[in-house]
């Protein structure tokens, strides 16, 4: 199953891009206590695939000319992008400084692998995505008295006659999915027409009304510090990745098991009955491929939600870096994988988003009150991370190629997490990304389909 194809994806150009000559000279961000959370080694990584027959003489003579120039006007805008993360070691806290000259990391590659079959739904051997993300350089001294982190890098591969895909690389630390996305989307748009159509994903740097709540910048710093950040490079090298797709009637129904049989439940939403359908067919795998887990040992479900509504006063969807509240839903094992598993998932999930992002004392009373510690703690647990968000309209991205063909996270292979974002081709519908071994993909597979044909009691 899934086996990896013999193919090669070779390197045309490793170039470096800036903004342009009438860009600001610096620009200094001060990391907030929500991006000094992701310091210590959170990567993110997505490709999105296009399909475009281009040729390798229109790729490079014309498309990657035209990509390298709209990027550079692009990073005018998000000077942070090809910034550099500082981080003090002695006193001080971190920042994000751009100073005239630095610049974006940018691969351009080619492929000979089946473009069709990446851009399925169906398992595909998880490595063979790794050559369309670039790593990020490594981490430097930068001084006695500081480390450099490079935060951000792209890759552009070419499938001959095929498609194009683009390959981003970040720091979490420096920016949340949601600014990434303002980003991608102005770049794309200054591509497709360099008209002022980008405008309305221009970033919005002030940081007055979310930065250092009653110290708690400072606190995030010395509960990280401790710890040297590192920039992850290897991988699992034995998973394989499918999407899952869930239709809106397929939604529908799991709301409406919820409503029948825990009507009480406080909240109730397309994203919990989601995560918590996918969270209990993880839990249940377990029982097929004979994984010997405990009833009574914990698990827990880590996701987060975009905070920039719910500040008072509120910041623009278009605000630059972390703006998140972290969350935790936890249960036993035992009764995840339980006949009631998925309506305890259910109320756990909403539970926890209730008591976070409706906390009668607002949102920030919350991110108060977490601790990188508490989080820390739970490294060997059973831990299932989310990536991304129903909100991201991650397919809408148009280069003037058309829309996204595939999106993929490819970060998921990394940590024990799932991916999901609104489907491409189902109006209302989401996509699940998920990987695993051969045989937890089949078993996730049967246990996925078979929940949702169920006609009485889904999962």
């Amino acid at each position: 199953m899934a086996a990896m194809p013999t193919t090669t994806t070779a390197v045309l150009e490793h170039c470096q891009v800036t903004p342009p000559p009438d860009a600001e000279a610096e620009k200094l961000l001060h990391l907030t206590h929500s991006d000094i959370w992701w310091l210590p080694s959170i990567i993110s990584q997505i490709v999105l695939f296009y399909e475009i027959p281009c040729s390798k003489t229109r790729f490079l003579e014309t498309v990657i000319p035209n990509l390298k120039y709209s990027l550079s006007l692009t990073l005018k805008h998000f000077l942070p992008m090809a910034g550099n993360l500082f981080l003090p070691l002695g006193s001080g806290m971190p920042v994000c400084r751009y100073t005239k000259g630095d610049s974006v990391p940018v691969t351009i590659a080619i492929s000979d692998s089946d473009f069709v079959h990446l851009t399925g739904n169906h398992p595909r051997s998880a490595n063979e995505f790794r050559g369309f993300v670039s790593q990020l350089p490594p981490l430097v001294n930068h001084s006695p008295e500081s480390i450099k982190i490079p935060p951000f890098a792209i890759q552009i591969t070419l499938f001959p006659n095929k498609g194009i895909c683009i390959g981003f690389t970040i720091h979490h630390s420096l920016c949340d999915g949601a600014a990434l996305l303002n980003f991608i989307k102005t770049w794309a748009s200054i591509t497709d027409s360099n008209s002022d159509t980008h405008a309305q994903w221009l970033p919005f740097y002030d940081r007055t009304t979310f930065q250092d709540l009653d110290g708690l910048d400072s606190i995030r710093w010395n509960q990280v510090k401790v710890s040297r950040p590192t920039i992850p490079t290897s991988f699992s090298n034995n998973k394989v990745r499918a999407t899952f797709v869930l239709s809106k009637d397929d939604v529908q129904k799991l709301k409406d098991v919820v409503l029948e049989r825990r009507p009480n439940i406080a909240y109730v939403s397309t994203f919990t009955v989601a995560c918590a359908y996918v969270w209990v067919s993880i839990a249940k795998l377990t029982v097929v491929v004979e994984e010997e887990v405990a009833d009574n040992e914990p698990d827990y479900f880590i996701f987060s939600a975009d905070c920039r509504g719910r500040l008072n006063p509120p910041l623009p969807g278009t605000y630059f870096g972390n703006c998140l509240a972290l969350m935790k839903a936890e249960t036993s094992h035992g009764v995840l994988k339980g006949n009631e598993g998925f309506l305890e998932a259910v109320e756990a999930i909403g539970e926890e988003i209730r008591k976070t992002v409706y906390n009668e004392n607002g949102v920030l009373d919350s991110i108060r009150k977490r601790s990188t510690v508490e989080f820390k703690s739970l490294i060997g647990k059973r831990v299932l991370y989310v990536a991304g968000s129903p909100r991201l309209d991650i397919y809408g991205v148009d280069f003037g190629w058309g829309k996204v063909k595939k999106y993929e996270s490819v970060n998921i292979d990394l940590y024990r997490s799932i991916s999901i974002y609104k489907s491409r081709e189902i109006e209302g519908g989401l996509e699940i990304g998920f990987s695993g071994s051969n045989i937890q993909m089949d078993a996730f597979t049967t246990i996925f389909k078979e929940g949702l044909n169920s006609s009485s009691n889904p999962i």
